[in-house]
């Protein structure tokens, strides 16, 4: 008796133990299905490699994703939860080349990418032990905000100067970059399918912007104390660029005879594509010159009909070289390029034509931007503003005059060369408003301007004179 009721025990607990099976496991073609505690697991070969990614607790969405890589294996498409493991250095080259190659990105550009991302290496390198993007979390985000504010770098990336800790706007800008490296690690299925862009969780469009580098613009005694302090070359550089509104790369990429008309009175900020240099916004314009100025650089010019419009001190005319006309320097260049790449075997990449055009611009007598910020600093010192350092302050100060003229917005964003969308459609100049700073006399004006003919100015008169 008892060993028939122990023959019929072991058929039923056999039966319970396939029953759970059943219930812990499935299985879809090459895809399994397991339950670890309360969730489910997918296992599968994918490229010869196993695959098993974290599905979650409902049975039904375990099923459904396991239909679903099922049929993409059988027709070798990649499986929907697959992504490639990557390192964070990996992901910034394929990045960046992606930039060179395809999108075609100023080389400035690249550089700026190339420069904030590295904060980012910098931090995971010395703070943290992750190794591949994927195992980067909101929580490290946030530790890698914590570490921006700790660092001190050096302002305008010139190693001898004093560091100073991280304005909030370069944090940002940081914080903005590594969210769209990652958004590019997400489209190209470097991160797992359900997780989220770090940076974005971060919610960078509230992040407070309080420290900040404060720009001061030079008052009008300032502005005459500085032209009057200038030299015979220091002049017609620094007069054209508060005239003008210029971006100091811009001014010394001026050439002759193709970018000054002094019949019209017109200056021309171009493209040089073919010479390796392009404004940076790649919106070219022309910009009205008042006589005066017309009058200056006519002088400064003489008689010379090529090159640089702004020569190097000390720099001759006979020293200028054979191919200094527009169309004869990019001749020059693309005979150089020919040399280099029959020389070496190889295709000139966009960063030996960018060195290969930078020598090119040294031997036409080219200024460097660094040179016009020394310039501008030995003269704010001698009349007693050393704070006042970059010469880009001549660039809002353009602006903040045009706003006291109460100038046109639309014309305003012509002259600054930024995108005329930006002052369409709504009250804001984009990125003018950033270069335009409200005088307290403006204010004042336009105030007074507004409530001139008000009831309510005529009644606080009446009530004042009857005191």
């Amino acid at each position: 008796m008892s060993e028939q009721k122990q023959s019929c025990a072991q058929p039923e607990t056999t039966t319970k133990k396939r029953a759970a099976r059943r219930s812990c496991q499935f299985r879809v073609g090459k895809v399994r299905a397991d339950l670890r505690g309360s969730v489910w697991y997918l296992s599968y070969h994918e490229q010869g490699q196993r695959r098993r990614p974290r599905v979650g607790p409902d049975k039904d969405v375990a099923r459904q994703l396991a239909v679903q890589i099922n049929g993409q294996l059988e027709v070798g498409a990649p499986a929907a939860l697959s992504f490639e493991p990557i390192s964070l250095v990996e992901l910034r080259e394929r990045w960046l080349a992606r930039h060179e190659h395809v999108l075609r990105s100023s080389v400035q550009t690249i550089r700026r990418y190339r420069a904030a991302t590295e904060h980012l290496i910098r931090y995971l390198n010395t703070v943290s032990s992750i190794k591949l993007v994927s195992h980067l979390h909101t929580s490290h985000a946030e530790d890698f905000v914590r570490y921006l504010r700790t660092i001190r770098v050096a302002p305008n990336g010139h190693p001898h100067t004093a560091k100073r800790p991280l304005l909030d706007k370069g944090i940002q800008y940081i914080l903005e970059t590594c969210r769209t490296l990652f958004a590019y690690a997400m489209k190209r299925r470097h991160l797992s399918p359900y997780a989220e862009n770090p940076f974005t969780a971060l919610e960078l469009g509230r992040l407070p912007i309080e420290h900040v580098r404060r720009i001061v613009l030079p008052t009008t005694e300032q502005q005459v104390g500085l032209l009057n302090s200038c030299d015979a070359w220091q002049f017609p550089v620094f007069l054209t660029l508060m005239l003008t509104g210029l971006r100091p790369g811009e001014l010394v990429h001026l050439l002759l005879p193709d970018d000054l008309d002094f019949e019209q009175r017109l200056l021309f900020v171009r493209n040089r594509v073919n010479l390796d240099w392009q404004v940076k916004t790649r919106n070219e314009r022309k910009i009205p010159m008042l006589p005066c100025l017309s009058d200056v650089l006519r002088v400064l010019v003489g008689d010379r009909k090529t090159g640089p419009v702004i020569l190097r001190r000390r720099f001759r005319t006979e020293r200028l070289p054979s191919w200094s006309n527009v169309s004869a320097a990019e001749a020059e260049l693309t005979r150089r390029i020919q040399v280099f790449e029959s020389t070496n075997a190889t295709v000139c990449s966009r960063g030996e034509r960018s060195r290969l055009a930078r020598q090119l611009w040294t031997e036409l007598g080219i200024v460097k931007t660094d040179r016009i910020r020394l310039e501008f600093m030995r003269l704010t010192k001698k009349i007693d503003l050393p704070d006042l350092t970059a010469p880009k302050t001549l660039r809002h100060l353009f602006a903040t005059t045009l706003q006291d003229a109460n100038v046109d917005p639309l014309i305003r964003n012509e002259l600054m060369g930024h995108s005329p969308a930006s002052a369409i459609g709504g009250t804001s100049l984009g990125m003018t408003a950033t270069y335009t700073h409200t005088r307290l006399d403006t204010k004042r004006r336009q105030l007074e301007m507004a409530f001139e003919q008000n009831p309510i100015s005529r009644i606080a008169m009446e009530w004042t004179a009857a005191q």
